[in-house]
């Protein structure tokens, strides 16, 4: 699906997203990447939504989100609570959906001015 959210503040944004692919301006990714409006992080650890664990969840904690996205694929699935609890200790929100869905949040609330960091698995 092709989005057509066009925000001049940010330097990233999501324009599109099909099966296992995500179009961030005008680059396509097939592999894990982390984006948030000012920075995108190419070689983001995790590949598969088995292999996410604490460190690649500090990894985006570093980058001092108020909220993070965490989209898991084709489908909404929820990691170990002791990730949960990681980032409600820190108090940055963590919300897990699909990854098209986070692709769609992400636009909104990076056209709001918000500090989000969008953390996309593909498989």
């Amino acid at each position: 699906m092709k989005l057509s959210v066009d925000d001049s503040s940010s330097a990233y944004t999501i324009r599109g997203y099909g099966d296992a692919e995500v179009v961030i301006n005008d680059e396509t990714f097939r592999t894990s990447v982390v984006v948030t409006p000012r920075q995108l992080l190419r070689d983001w650890g995790p590949q598969r939504f088995e292999e996410l664990d604490q460190e690649h969840l500090a990894d985006l904690m570093a980058l001092e989100p108020e909220v993070i996205l965490l989209g898991t694929g084709a489908r909404t699935r929820f990691p170990h609570g002791r990730l949960l609890a990681l980032a409600a200790e820190r108090r940055i929100g963590l919300e897990v959906m699909d990854t098209p869905a986070a692709c769609r949040t992400f636009n909104i609330l990076a056209a709001e001015g918000r500090n989000v960091a969008a953390a996309l698995l593909m498989l």
